[in-house]
């Protein structure tokens, strides 16, 4: 039998990560087993040890890897700076409250996809999710405060973290909520995400 070569591992683990990265968000951590897992990353059962001491240290990598995604899509989106689609908190928010995004549980920004597990599992996983939205909030306070200085307008630092804890509470709600309901009131999730879209940066 062929021995598997360190290309093939890290392959292998990255396998595991984007799939455990889509059935967590889609069904719940605790809904999804390491044998279905497995399968879903093509590889067998008795593999995953070779990779992850237990299914926590998974949980807690693939919480790492989906906000360290996340918060990339969300730096290039400030590096680009204005554009036809408007400011880049404006861009980030319309790309947030999309129905593309509300519509693909499975990938997206895991603010709202994991938050619900995230208070439901271990300290160590509750300490990813955190530095995840750590992540947003200092992003999003820094561009708070880079579009005052633009503007010539005083803006307290402690004011902008409000501003951005307000933006980061009221994005994930207004998806979990259209997310909610989209399949029953397919209207009323559209007005959610419109609404949200119209109203968070005000």
């Amino acid at each position: 039998m062929p021995r598997i070569t360190q290309e093939d591992k890290a392959r292998n683990r990255r396998n595991i990560l984007e799939a455990a990265g889509r059935m967590f968000r889609s069904q719940g951590i605790d809904a999804v087993g390491i044998a279905e897992l497995m399968k879903e990353a093509g590889l067998t059962h008795g593999g995953f040890y070779n990779h992850f001491a237990s299914k926590n240290d998974l949980v807690v990598e693939v919480y790492g890897a989906s906000f360290a995604a996340s918060l990339g899509s969300l730096a290039r989106t400030v590096e680009d700076g204005s554009g036809q689609g408007g400011a880049p908190l404006k861009r980030v928010l319309d790309g947030y409250l999309s129905t593309a995004h509300r519509d693909a549980p499975d990938g997206g920004c895991p603010s709202a996809s994991l938050v619900t597990d995230a208070g439901r599992h271990s300290v160590a996983v509750q300490s990813a999710y955190a530095e995840g939205v750590e992540g947003y909030l200092r992003g999003f306070a820094a561009e708070f405060l880079r579009e005052a200085e633009e503007k010539g307008d005083a803006l307290d630092p402690d004011e902008a973290r409000s501003r951005a804890i307000r933006l980061l509470s009221e994005m994930v709600g207004a998806l979990m909520l259209a997310r909610a309901v989209r399949h029953v009131e397919p209207g009323l999730s559209d007005e959610i995400l419109r609404t949200g879209r119209g109203r968070a940066l005000d």
